[in-house]
């Protein structure tokens, strides 16, 4: 079971590039996983690396300014940066990119490919 997760893990690390950096959360928990951290090793490393997150410093910022405490401060912040985070998400994907490898999975080929690409991408604008 821990080597599917792994390799669930690896594999979407790989397919998703540049979205690694743009979303700390996930980042972070997929880098405790990669060094293989458990237990209250793995809770400290995730928590001060999504505190490391710019956008959480921002947030908190602006949950200080309305002077927020307690569990309205920790739900603001949590929805602060799940929004902040959440336009940088949608522009990381490479719709050519994505299209290709509907392609790829089709088997398409020559014209047919093109023809699909070009509508694809048309499409996810």
């Amino acid at each position: 079971m821990k080597k599917m997760i792994s390799l669930l893990t690896f594999a979407a690390l790989a397919f998703a590039g540049s979205a690694h950096a743009v979303l700390p959360a996930a980042s972070c928990d997929a880098q405790a996983a990669e060094k293989k951290l458990a237990g209250a090793a793995k809770t400290s490393f995730v928590k001060k690396c999504n505190a490391d997150n710019p956008a959480n410093a921002a947030c908190d910022a602006k949950a200080a300014e309305k002077k927020l405490a307690g569990a309205a401060k920790t739900s603001f912040v949590k929805k602060c940066v799940a929004d902040a985070d959440a336009p940088a998400a949608a522009a990381a994907v490479d719709p050519q990119a994505v299209c290709d490898s509907q392609a790829a999975e089709k088997k398409l080929a020559g014209a047919a490919k093109t023809s699909f690409v070009k509508k694809c991408v048309a499409d996810a604008k």
